[in-house]
């Protein structure tokens, strides 16, 4: 999974699409887990990290990321 490379986002959870004007607010997990993907981490670093970092289920983190893809899929976010 790979963040398409003119999206901006910043550490506070904005996140911008020039291609479309369209803008997003994330929570700041999401927030740190675009981070994260955009600095070029595989999905399992990703949730390695958030599992070391947050007391988290990795069951909780799965749901959690299976909707925070779909959501970065749906607003076209990701490059294919």
């Amino acid at each position: 999974m790979h963040l398409k490379k003119n999206i901006a986002t910043s550490e506070s959870g904005f996140i911008f699409n020039p291609a479309t004007g369209d803008s997003f607010s994330a929570n700041p997990l999401a927030a740190e887990m675009l981070l994260l993907l955009k600095q070029g981490l595989s999905v399992s670093e990703i949730k390695k990290n958030i599992l070391e970092k947050y007391d988290v289920e990795l069951s909780q983190l799965e749901k959690d990321w299976d909707d925070f893809a779909a959501q970065l899929k749906e607003a076209n976010l990701l490059d294919h």
